[in-house]
């Protein structure tokens, strides 16, 4: 164990079960590092040290905190915030239907808010965030674990500062997600990936995007015709067709991309009434089909941008 690890298993040994005034029947601690990184771990309450452990690290969108990001039953007078995300409620329907694994979330947050900002502030982020996911993966007991990385808006900024801070994706890390977070793809990322989904047996990337190079706020554009996750995923995938073969399907909603052995997923939310669709990409099973899709669980008792499947799980 490194020195990190010391502090984290210490405070791992310590009281669960209780978040910012939230109880869950489930294992979840907070504790912080590097003085302005709020860490929370959501262990299952029935975690088997046999079976495989899928550690998924979430970073979270700007301008959220954490509890807001695990959402609650709302009352009058809440945060709108609670209502736009329900990780927790996704995280307990997941758990529902991997009952052979341990499913554990790290939820990252930072006192700035958004990852990008935090990454002006810190220099040397290349080598702290992949020490803050090895230290973290380390932490957790089990036998066979592998990683999963996943964020939404800002917290896809975190993943491009593991990518940029490693030689090569490691064979732990087995899938990639970006629910509408790939801002800041380029092509210099492009051989890490490449490199990583031929190479890394399981590797699964997924990548959810809206038609927000037209879309209105006030009645005026707010994200430039290059700027946002539309056309970043769109570059993403032509980069990606030099050297794999897609289908492609439509929807009313949606427009599909898979590869053949549906290891590689891209899912482009229609825009025709030039509206913002950001949050509804998480809120509607967004985060149960970033972990399921591709999976003989994929769009078993729930489908991607439809009902919330998790209702009955929001505490």
């Amino acid at each position: 164990m490194n020195h990190l690890q010391y502090i984290i298993f210490f405070l791992l040994i310590l009281s669960f079960g209780r978040v910012d005034g939230q109880k869950y029947k489930d294992r979840i601690d907070s504790f912080r590092i590097h003085n302005d990184i709020k860490v929370t771990i959501d262990l299952p309450a029935n975690t088997k040290l046999k079976k495989e452990t899928i550690i998924t690290f979430y970073a979270l969108p700007n301008g959220n905190t954490t509890v807001q990001t695990m959402g609650k039953k709302m009352e009058v007078g809440d945060d709108w915030h609670y209502n736009i995300q329900h990780i927790k409620a996704q995280t307990d329907f997941i758990r529902k239907q991997l009952k052979d694994k341990n499913f554990v979330v790290i939820y990252l947050e930072n006192d700035y808010k958004s990852w990008p900002l935090w990454k002006q502030k810190h220099s040397d982020f290349e080598v702290l965030i992949p020490h803050i996911v090895d230290s973290l993966s380390g932490s957790i007991k089990g036998n066979k674990k592998v990683i999963y990385l996943n964020g939404h808006s800002g917290g896809g900024s975190f993943i491009f500062g593991y990518l940029a801070g490693v030689d090569k994706i490691p064979a732990s890390v087995k899938r990639i997600s970006f629910l509408d977070s790939d801002y800041g793809y380029d092509s210099s990322y492009y051989s890490k990936f490449n490199r990583w989904l031929n190479e890394v047996k399981d590797a699964s990337l997924n990548v959810f995007a809206y038609n927000d190079s037209i879309a209105l706020y006030n009645g005026k554009p707010f994200v430039s015709a290059t700027g946002g996750t539309w056309f970043r995923s769109h570059l993403f995938l032509k980069h990606l067709q030099d050297n794999f073969n897609f289908s492609k399907s439509t929807t009313d909603s949606l427009i599909i991309y898979k590869n053949q052995n549906k290891g590689i997923q891209f899912y482009f939310k229609i825009n025709n009434d030039r509206g913002i669709y950001h949050t509804q990409q998480v809120e509607l099973n967004g985060f149960i089909h970033s972990v399921l899709c591709g999976t003989k669980y994929d769009s078993r008792k729930y489908q991607y941008y439809s009902d919330r499947a998790y209702s009955k799980f929001i505490e």
